[in-house]
């Protein structure tokens, strides 16, 4: 099974093999007025796990959910009962919206069999299969990180190729934030978008909580004037949405692609970071 997509099909008929392991990568906007945790509890695809993704992070930063020391995600999707070898399926509440965040997130950490639910859990309850409440508990794992920092952008490096515009800077928030023509929502951060940068809103790339096939992503990046053989920054509000971006450039061949985890959080808020509006 190479696809990074399975479809529930596929996942309803393996549900009882013994290396596979369902998470649900739930995670929802402050002002969403949703708790991904509790409605996990509430009901869940059966044996799936709940992967925090504020949790399962670098708690040591006040930006939101960056990505954790490599021996700190070890440890903790350890105690999750989810190693390397197994194969993983990762499905959202809103179709897809965090679950490739997640995807991202163990695929730079090296996880070699990492896959996203098509439709996500919207689906699955759409097709009536069966939940499941309460907290699920695996045995403990040992999982063995393979990190892979060339998939990470941190200030320092999108600064630099801002400048010298070496890689191309795509950033998926929607067009009125990018353009600065409403405020960002979280407190305390200026309006734009990063010098040199590049708009693609995240919702341009899926249709039905579905990605949109390789053919339509590529005629949405081409009419973009994105070349997809040159090196990928992508940035959005906080790491989540960008991820979405890096998956749909992963389907399409894109070369070299890295998210920038701290995106706007970081650079908005930081008074020696140029922004363009």
């Amino acid at each position: 099974m190479d696809n990074t997509f399975v479809t529930t099909e596929w996942l309803a008929a393996h549900l009882s093999d013994p290396n596979l392991v369902v998470v649900d990568a739930s995670w929802h906007l402050p002002n969403a007025s949703r708790n991904a945790q509790a409605e996990y509890l509430a009901g869940h695809i059966p044996g799936a796990v709940f992967f925090d993704i504020d949790g399962i992070a670098d708690t040591s930063t006040n930006l939101p959910h960056m990505l954790p020391s490599p021996a700190d995600f070890a440890r903790m999707v350890g105690a999750l009962g989810i190693s390397n070898e197994m194969t993983i399926v990762i499905y959202d509440e809103l179709g897809l919206f965090s679950a490739p965040r997640v995807w991202w997130t163990f695929d730079t950490f090296g996880a070699e069999k990492v896959h996203i639910l098509t439709g996500g859990g919207p689906k699955w309850r759409a097709e009536r299969r069966p939940l499941e409440a309460g907290l699920h508990k695996r045995p403990l794992a040992r999982f063995e990180v393979k990190f892979h920092p060339e998939r990470v952008a941190h200030f320092d490096l999108v600064r630099a190729r801002s400048q010298d515009e070496a890689a191309q800077i795509l950033d998926a928030r929607p067009a009125q934030r990018f353009h600065a023509e409403v405020p960002e929502p979280r407190p305390g951060l200026r309006a734009g978008h990063i010098p040199n940068s590049r708009n693609i809103p995240v919702s341009l790339l899926s249709e039905n909580g579905a990605l949109k096939s390789p053919e339509a992503l590529k005629e949405i990046f081409a009419n973009r004037g994105i070349d997809l053989s040159r090196p990928i920054i992508t940035s959005c509000g906080s790491g989540v949405t960008a991820s979405t971006l890096a998956l749909a450039l992963d389907q399409v061949g894109a070369k070299t692609v890295a998210v920038y985890d701290g995106s706007w959080s970081e650079w908005g808020a930081r008074p020696d970071a140029e922004v363009e509006s």
